[in-house]
């Protein structure tokens, strides 16, 4: 990650991450730049905390859905202290604790803007890393689960991947909606991670099954860790992973399409008549987009578990700002377990 800022600093400037290319993280460039000014919908916060997720790298390389005109500032998902707002936001004030989703990313940089409407306040008690890790792993599964799987009290979930920060966050609110909860990870560490999140059952898996025989054996392995099958299947994995939990589905069972961490499959649709099941693809930043009041309905709920101890982000690396490119080359590896949070101080 290069540096580039001068000597010194003028007014309303501010340090910010900036990808000028598409790549890695290594392409990263720390620059002196202007403060952003907020519209009248905005809010402008001085960032306290970034939570990175997978989708921030697909972007630096170009390979999101979503591509950002560059130059840009990576980290979609921030928490801080509100600085300044928008002539039409009345919510909010100057001194409020908040935390927040930018569609435009912006999070690793000393200020950000974000639309007052993916905007919320941080309860008293909770720390800005906890708060910046709230958004995207929990609401995405929050409306996987409530509105997608439509999971209920007792039914069986298999969660693969369940170590990382949309895994735990399945794990979690699997239970707080007293599910039985069947965690799947790559190493026995992360599957113990698992286990303390709330998991009723772990099993531990190959990092990259690619034969047709280990294959099988991870479709017995599914089926026997959920003994009448799965009621739903929540995959941010993806790759050969997808089939032998597909047939580990319970009758009438529910496959929910997180992401594609180990790449996107190819799902073979008898599988699902078979068994007379349902495969639904998740795309929370969409719906929420599209369903602001219900979106900050599920936030609250969130929130309200949170408080009750239902559910707490694992946070396992926390980086200074100066070192956020070994965040994202931890997300690319899948070695991060949990959350990654940066400082956004220089």
């Amino acid at each position: 990650m290069h540096m580039c800022f001068g000597e010194k600093r003028k007014l309303h400037q501010m340090f910010a991450l900036l990808s000028h290319q598409a790549g890695g993280p290594e392409t990263l460039v720390m620059e002196d730049v202007p403060r952003p000014n907020p519209t009248d919908d905005q809010i402008l916060i001085r960032v306290f905390a970034t939570a990175l997720n997978y989708p921030d790298g697909l972007m630096l390389a170009d390979k999101y859905q979503d591509i950002q005109p560059r130059p840009f500032c990576p980290g979609s998902e921030m928490a801080g202290i509100v600085e300044e707002v928008g002539s039409a936001v009345h919510e909010f004030k100057k001194g409020d604790r908040v935390f927040g989703l930018s569609s435009s990313a912006g999070g690793l940089a000393e200020f950000a803007v974000i639309k007052a409407a993916k905007c919320f306040a941080m309860p008293d008690t909770m720390e800005f890393p906890a708060a910046a890790s709230l958004l995207i792993t929990y609401g995405t599964t929050l409306h996987a689960l409530w509105d997608h799987a439509k999971l209920k009290s007792g039914e069986t979930m298999l969660v693969l991947g369940a170590a990382g920060g949309v895994g735990l966050a399945a794990v979690q609110l699997g239970k707080a909606m007293d599910a039985r909860v069947i965690a799947a990870a790559s190493s026995l560490e992360k599957a113990e991670i698992a286990m303390r999140a709330g998991a009723d059952r772990s099993l531990v898996y190959d990092r990259s099954p690619a034969t047709s025989g280990q294959m099988r054996a991870l479709t017995e392995q599914f089926k026997q860790a959920s003994g009448d099958g799965a009621n739903v299947v929540f995959d941010p994995l993806g790759g050969n992973y997808t089939e032998p939990a597909m047939r580990a589905l319970a009758e009438g069972g529910r496959y929910l399409v997180i992401g594609f961490a180990a790449g996107i499959p190819a799902i073979k649709a008898n599988l699902l008549l078979l068994k007379a099941a349902s495969a639904s693809g998740v795309y929370w930043g969409k719906w929420a987009d599209n369903n602001p009041r219900l979106a900050a309905q599920q936030v609250s709920k969130i929130v309200a578990w949170w408080k009750e101890g239902k559910i707490k982000p694992h946070i396992s690396v926390r980086l200074p700002f100066s070192q956020a490119a070994e965040g994202f080359h931890l997300l690319a590896r899948r070695q991060a377990i949990g959350k990654i949070v940066i400082s956004a101080s220089p």
